[in-house]
C-alpha cells in the first residue's frame, strides 16, 4: 500500500512541475496590455524555468543538485510559480499550491524520494 502513496507522491511532484509552467506562462500573459511583452513573458518565462528544471532539478539533470542546493533550487523554482499565480490575481490557487508543495516535500523527505 505505502507504494500506491510513494507513487502518488511522485505523479503530484509532477503535476506541481507543470503548475509552475502554468503559473508562469499564465503570469507572463496578464503582466502587461503590450502584446510583445506578454509574448515574451507568457512563453519566455515558462522557457527559463524549463531549462533551469532540466540543468538543475530534473530526475537526468545535467548538474544534479543535492541535500540544501536542492532544496534550496526547489523553494525558489516552485515558489516562483507561487508568486506568479499570486502575482496574477490567482491568491487561492497560489495558496492551494503552496499547501500541496510544502505536503508533498515532507511526504518525499520522509520517504526518502528525494
Amino acid at each position: 500500500m505505502q507504494a500506491v502513496f510513494k507513487g502518488a507522491s511522485a505523479a503530484l511532484m509532477f503535476l506541481l512541475e507543470l503548475g509552475v509552467y502554468g503559473a508562469i506562462g499564465y503570469w507572463g500573459f496578464t503582466f502587461s496590455s503590450n502584446w510583445w511583452l506578454k509574448i515574451l513573458l507568457g512563453v519566455g518565462g515558462p522557457v527559463l524555468f524549463a531549462v533551469v528544471w532540466g540543468l538543475l532539478g530534473s530526475p537526468k539533470a545535467s548538474i544534479p543538485l543535492h541535500g540544501l542546493g536542492r532544496a534550496a533550487l526547489e523553494i525558489v523554482w516552485f515558489g516562483g510559480g507561487i508568486i506568479a499565480a499570486a502575482a496574477a490575481g490567482l491568491v487561492t490557487t497560489s495558496v492551494v499550491f503552496a499547501a500541496l508543495f510544502v505536503v508533498n516535500a515532507i511526504l518525499r523527505i520522509v520517504w526518502n524520494q528525494v
